[in-house]
């Protein structure tokens, strides 16, 4: 009797699931977006201002009023000003590997980048996947970015 119920189960919800799965848009499991933006979402660092981090020293969330498209993603942003600039400019404001850890990146694979563990060396953002994680991108800044600039190309292009 429980096999039978277990069949009637897979049975009843096997096209819900196969539904579900063809809504989903479908890429390689090594598949990277040039922007992070995480699984469900088209926002960059998670919706926080990628200028603040020059202009505040500290993360800022964007607000949905203030928003700019740019590498597929969508950016939100303080105020008007933030957004301009960015617009103006977006290579100087946007977290450098796309928003990856850059840590993982300077390693030779991609982890999320966690807004609240930055820092900008030399005027660049870098995010890292947590604080301990940057703990550790702080010990080599030159030599995580030189391994870094390296990585990225090819994490990119292995990925599509």
């Amino acid at each position: 009797m429980k096999v039978h119920a277990m069949f009637q189960l897979i049975r009843r919800f096997l096209p819900v699931y196969i539904f579900f799965m063809l809504l989903l848009p479908w890429k390689p499991a090594s598949a990277i977006d040039v922007i992070y933006t995480g699984t469900f979402s088209n926002l960059a660092i998670d919706g926080y201002d990628p200028v603040a981090y020059f202009s505040k020293s500290q993360p800022v969330k964007g607000r949905k009023s203030y928003v700019y498209s740019w590498m597929g993603a969508e950016w939100r942003f303080a105020s008007v000003e933030n957004r301009e600039a960015f617009q103006s400019d977006p290579e100087k404001y946007a977290p450098q590997y796309g928003g990856y850890c850059s840590w993982a990146v300077s390693r030779g694979y991609t982890a999320s980048g966690d807004p609240d563990a930055w820092t900008i060396h030399k005027g660049k953002l870098y995010l890292n996947y947590s604080k301990n994680v940057r703990r550790q991108w702080l010990m080599d800044i030159p030599g995580n970015i030189s391994k870094g600039d390296t990585n990225w190309p090819e994490l990119l292009s292995a990925s599509q």
